[in-house]
């Protein structure tokens, strides 16, 4: 992987426009049923994202690049889902991954609509819940307003963590002249993190309260 990585990192380093336009495929074909599953987008966004603390990159560039790219790949993902319907499940190359479409099958039915924003942090599911969401008649309403959210979640917890370790070691190494962005990095994992926790205890709860009403024994 390091061997990939490293010329890949090094080349776009000195070309910042083709560094975002990485970040953007990146994250738009981990969305992709199967190509999802062998692209290392996450590593690429991760690795990428180091180059922020010494300038190179533009943090609201590479959080823009890599949320755009994570919309687009899920949004034609369920676009695909939603035209072909189950069908889509029972076809080439989907047919070749029997065992993760059932168990992206199975997430969705579990979790219901709150399916589409946990898939985004679980692999390699997150690659096939999109399309699984569309085949099963999710409506587009419901996906997009649970699947952009997610996605303004996932883009800063794949982002920041690359940064922070990166800020951290510039500061321990003395270079305090881009100091600033650590502090900024730090205003965002916070707010970031509160957002996915406020998320996952009211999607909890509101599962709990669902399923306690369900099972009261009707008068």
């Amino acid at each position: 992987m390091t061997s990939f990585l490293d010329p890949l990192i090094t080349f776009v380093s000195a070309h910042a426009w083709l560094a975002y336009l990485t970040l953007f495929l990146a994250a738009l074909l981990e969305a992709v049923p199967v190509v999802g599953s062998v692209i290392p987008g996450s590593t690429i966004i991760l690795a990428l994202s180091a180059l922020v603390p010494g300038g190179e990159l533009k943090l609201p560039w590479v959080l823009l690049a890599a949320a755009l790219g994570a919309v687009l790949g899920d949004g034609s993902a369920y676009w695909i889902g939603h035209r072909r319907q189950r069908e889509i499940l029972n076809t080439w190359p989907l047919t070749n991954y029997p065992r993760v479409v059932a168990e992206s099958e199975n997430f969705f039915n579990r979790f219901g609509t709150w399916a589409v924003f946990f898939a985004r942090f679980v692999p390699p599911v997150r690659a096939f819940v999109p399309v699984t969401a569309g085949a099963l008649g999710m409506a587009p309403a419901k996906f997009y307003a649970v699947n952009i959210p997610a996605i303004l979640a996932w883009a800063p917890a794949h982002v920041l963590p690359g940064v922070l370790a990166v800020s951290a070691l510039h500061e321990y190494a003395g270079l305090h002249h881009h100091g600033h962005v650590g502090k900024h990095v730090w205003i965002l994992t916070v707010v970031g993190a509160a957002i996915v926790l406020g998320l996952t205890v009211w999607s909890i709860r509101r599962r709990s309260g669902s399923e306690a009403k369900a099972s009261k024994p009707q008068s």
